[in-house]
């Protein structure tokens, strides 16, 4: 069962993340301009919004929300999805994440990617500081895991264990050599 918190405090803390994320800092000029110019952060709020909505039992309002979501921001995101605090949409253009994928926090979308199938055949699961490179496919069943990295155009169709990079067609994947001077 997924963690309720409050609408308000998941967008206080979505802005806090992504203002850290977008190169700022944490003082409130940084959050301020994140919330009134971000395009992520108006993804991530119109998500909050919709997954409100299903908390209340009112999917009309999460289907309206969703339809405006795809339409004004270029983005679609299942009505089953669970996003994580702080994900951040570096493009968002094209970004599909279907199903009852499950995105970790912190998790970087870099535009026109796919996670997940039009099959019920099951949904990925990303977990935390994961970065989605351009282009890229994540499909299936499969599990990313803590910060990893998926190369641009890349297609993943098996698990990718913590602290590692996955690149081409299909996924090949490599551990990391720079984790130890990373600063998520």
């Amino acid at each position: 069962m997924k963690e309720k918190r409050s609408l308000l405090g998941s967008l206080v803390s979505d802005a806090r993340e992504l203002a850290r994320a977008a190169g700022g800092g944490m003082d409130a000029k940084s959050i301020a301009r994140v919330v009134l110019s971000s395009d992520s952060y108006r993804i991530t709020a119109l998500n909050r919004a919709r997954e409100a909505a299903l908390d209340y039992h009112i999917p009309l309002v999460n289907h309206v929300l969703r339809v405006a979501q795809t339409a004004v921001m270029g983005i679609e995101i299942g009505k089953e999805v669970t996003l994580g605090k702080g994900v951040y949409f570096v493009h968002s253009l094209g970004v599909v994440i279907g199903g009852d994928a499950r995105i970790g926090d912190r998790v970087r979308f870099y535009g026109n990617n796919t996670v997940g199938t039009a099959k019920d055949n099951g949904y990925p699961t990303i977990e935390d500081d994961v970065w989605i490179g351009a282009g890229a496919r994540i499909l299936g069943p499969v599990r990313i895991g803590a910060r990893s990295r998926i190369g641009a155009n890349a297609v993943v169709l098996q698990d990718v264990p913590p602290d590692s990079v996955a690149v081409g067609i299909p996924a090949r994947i490599f551990p990391r050599k720079d984790t130890d001077d990373v600063v998520l």
